[in-house]
């Protein structure tokens, strides 16, 4: 088993990473003495697999769980289905003692700890991501939240969970397109802060595609460390923590213009950090070699790289960019890299420039 730790003073917790951690779930929320009673907020697709465990092993440990399933998809991540939330917990009459369960993809991890953060003013939550980007990204930091119709992620709160526990036998049920667009997260962590990352999955993608485990434990553990040590230094996003945004600002763009569900987020922020490499380029004198490595990464790992845009599309686009929760006195920034491994943040970005790479 691998162990990640997110220092954090007294909300500090671990990651734990290894196959076939999901029947000690139960063992690991006693430990902590989260309290007797719970509430296992899934979807339907991490449902139909891993629901019936989490169960079981909480019923093993001595607590009274419930189940709360949402649709799945990214439109799940809404102000509605919150209430619906809210309105089962108050059912099922957990108490400020009580706690959650994220079970699930990114969309679950951010939209149960958005209702733990603020049900009773606040409950005990613990991740289990059950997808490859939660593992590696959403489920470690705090990020909760939910979407408006005007742009992700909008409405939210930094709230750490409890533990995270990363099963990697989970990763072996993933549709292949969701398996990829896992892949893009990994790649970020390279590009942003690690350069032997970023060429170890050059060398690796073959077995990473193959979802050797082995393998895949090393990639989790080690974007788990990079993000650990970020949010350690910056939790709430005042200044370092900004990296992890790295083609996320053209990425969450392109997911709220076309409509949620058309791109996944993995393919949404390939095709914005190839575009922000492409702006590294014009703007920092990012390498063309290694911008070309990254394009070719993402390529390679059978993610998109472009999108066409139409003019109502990419005025969509712009107004999207616009209405980023990252936006300052009205206007973009972007993080850009220096070389792969290194990045700025907070870079100004004429519309020009970005025209000319989307």
């Amino acid at each position: 088993m691998r162990i990640v730790s997110v220092e954090l003073g007294n909300r500090s917790y671990a990651i734990k990473i290894a196959s076939g951690l999901l029947k000690h779930l139960g063992g690991e929320c006693a430990r902590l003495k989260l309290g007797d009673r719970c509430a296992i907020i899934t979807d339907t697709n991490a449902g139909k697999f891993f629901a019936k465990r989490a169960y079981e092993s909480l019923v093993k440990a001595g607590f009274e769980p419930s189940l709360i399933t949402v649709p799945a998809g990214e439109t799940a991540k809404s102000l509605r289905t919150v209430q619906s939330c809210y309105d089962q917990l108050a059912e099922q009459r957990l108490e400020r003692k009580s706690f959650i369960v994220a079970l699930g993809g990114g969309v679950v991890g951010d939209l149960a700890g958005f209702v733990a953060a603020t049900y009773l003013r606040g409950i005990p939550f613990v991740q289990v991501p059950t997808t490859l980007l939660a593992q590696v990204d959403s489920s470690v930091g705090g990020k909760t939240g939910v979407n408006l119709r005007a742009g992700k992620n909008l409405v939210g709160a930094f709230y750490q969970p409890h533990f995270v526990l990363c099963d990697l036998e989970t990763l072996k049920t993933l549709p292949d397109r969701e398996f990829r667009a896992g892949l893009a997260e990994v790649i970020k962590y390279g590009i942003i802060y690690d350069e032997t990352l970023f060429t170890q999955m050059e060398r690796s993608l073959p077995g990473v595609l193959k979802r050797d485990l082995k393998t895949l434990a090393g990639f989790v553990a080690r974007c788990c460390e990079i993000k650990a040590d970020v949010v350690a230094q910056d939790e709430t996003e005042n200044g370092l923590r900004a990296i992890l945004n790295f083609g996320h600002t053209i990425g969450h763009a392109i997911e709220n213009s076309f409509g949620y569900g058309k791109f996944l987020h993995g393919e949404a922020i390939a095709i914005g950090q190839v575009a922000a490499a492409r702006l590294s380029q014009q703007i920092l004198g990012l390498q063309s070699g290694d911008a070309d490595r990254i394009e070719k990464l993402f390529v390679d790992a059978g993610l998109p790289v472009k999108i066409k845009l139409n003019t109502s599309q990419r005025q969509k686009l712009f107004t999207a960019m616009k209405l980023d929760k990252k936006v300052s006195g009205g206007e973009v920034t972007f993080v850009l890299a220096e070389k792969i491994g290194r990045v700025k943040f907070g870079c100004k970005v004429t519309t020009a420039a970005i025209n000319s790479v989307v």
